[in-house]
């Protein structure tokens, strides 16, 4: 008898379980691309892209679009595909399930690998905001000539957004910046990883990388959106959380930082739906995160000669204008630097980063900090999104070590382009 009750009570902790996903059921698609196609598919996107309840397009442009579907949408949509007759396959059959087993194994690695305070974060695992600003501080204890933290602000949630600094230690001042952020979208945890391991490769890795700082000072925002990154760690149900965390109505929380920037602000690419994904915000700045990233911009502006900001997922990189299919005038100069980070990561590992302008690669995208930086006076602007992992915005634990590394060839090779077209004066 005793049996049967345990077996029985397992069950109702698994159906709790189960039920309690948000995820639960819904499956992922991915959509080739077919030149003959693609107006269809794009105007197919563009509808589902509207009705957030059930559906979401993860990536369009011109990679193979993923769209995350409700259980009771499914059956809709794979009639729809078929009636216009569009190619696609199941990239999976059960989000929730996937995010559930993630998480089980981010709580694993979080007990196997704390940070233990030492100014080194290792690839096994990602890392909360926290310990983040915990291993800066650190690398600043450790290396106080080099190495510089500053508290530049606060989110709506009131987490400490701090900036390091990065130099060689010859004290020289007013040398050229290279700034770079990460975590601007909540659920895309791949980006802090990636700007930890850039951090660590130019303080812990001098010797390779000593060209990178000789003339140049390097100014690192790890997390632009600390609480949303936070609000996406609590379990498999908030895991996929795009904005940020400070209420855009009655009803809804959160806007989309990277359209909340005054420069062609609440245009095209941007939602006035306070509940939506792309929602602008009230007012350009309405959130204290995107004000600090223009306040960093606006003070490095006249040294700033590449902004850099790691998104997920692509794999892209992208620069001027998001705001229009027009091109900047200095176009030539941002390909040749986007170009030398795909030369470099296409030689080292073999993947395959599409170049060219937002609106032109992948889609309209007004009030973003590339565009803003890029208008405010930095020369190379550019928006690099990460390959994709688990159902796209997930890579597991185990993949974090290639890409970072990966990523970080791509950024070493475009700054070392950076620091060829634009000596210290």
């Amino acid at each position: 008898m005793s049996i049967l009750w345990l077996v029985l009570a397992l069950s109702c902790l698994l159906l709790q379980e189960v039920q309690s996903n948000k995820y639960e059921g819904y499956k992922i698609y991915e959509l080739a691309k077919p030149k003959a196609r693609i107006a269809v598919l794009d105007q197919a996107l563009a509808a589902l892209s509207l009705n957030d309840t059930l559906y979401e397009v993860f990536s369009s442009g011109s990679q193979p679009a993923r769209i995350m579907v409700h259980p009771e949408e499914q059956l809709n949509f794979v009639q729809l595909l078929d009636g216009h007759a569009l190619s696609y396959r199941v990239l999976n059959s059960n989000v929730g399930r996937t995010l559930r087993r993630e998480f089980a194994t981010d709580r694993k690695l979080r007990n196997k690998f704390p940070y233990r305070g030492n100014g080194r974060l290792g690839t096994e695992r990602f890392y909360s905001h926290g310990e983040i600003n915990q291993y800066i501080e650190d690398l600043a204890q450790e290396h106080p000539r080099r190495v510089f933290v500053k508290t530049v602000g606060k989110s709506y949630e009131r987490r400490l957004m701090k900036t390091v600094t990065i130099t060689n230690g010859d004290g020289r001042r007013n040398k050229n910046v290279i700034f770079v952020d990460g975590g601007f979208h909540a659920r895309e945890w791949i980006s802090p990883a990636a700007v930890v391991y850039l951090i660590d490769e130019l303080v812990n890795n001098l010797s390779e990388n000593a060209d990178l700082l000789l003339d140049y000072d390097w100014v690192i925002l790890p997390v632009v959106n600390p609480d949303g990154y936070e609000y996406t760690q609590l379990s498999e149900d908030t895991r996929m959380w795009r904005k940020t965390r400070k209420p855009s109505s009655t009803d809804c929380i959160g806007t989309d930082p990277n359209r909340n920037f005054d420069f062609h602000w609440n245009e095209q690419g941007a939602s006035q739906n306070p509940c939506a994904d792309t929602y602008a915000g009230s007012k350009a700045f309405s959130e204290p995160e995107a004000q600090v990233v223009s306040d960093l911009i606006h003070s490095y502006a006249a040294r700033g000669k590449m902004y850099l900001t790691l998104h997920s997922f692509g794999p892209y990189i992208l620069y001027p204008w998001g705001w229009s299919s027009d091109l900047p005038d200095t176009v030539e100069d941002l390909h040749e630097v986007a170009q030398a980070g795909f030369d470099a990561i296409l030689a080292d590992t073999g993947t395959f980063y599409e170049i060219g302008s937002s609106t032109n690669v992948l889609y309209v995208a007004a009030g973003a900090s590339d565009d803003y930086a890029f208008n405010a006076g930095f020369p190379i602007s550019f928006t690099m999104e990460l390959p994709p992992g688990g159902t796209g915005f997930d890579p597991p634990a185990s993949a974090i070590d290639h890409m970072v590394k990966e990523t970080f060839v791509g950024i070493a090779a475009m700054a070392r382009k950076v620091v060829e077209k634009y000596p210290l004066a």
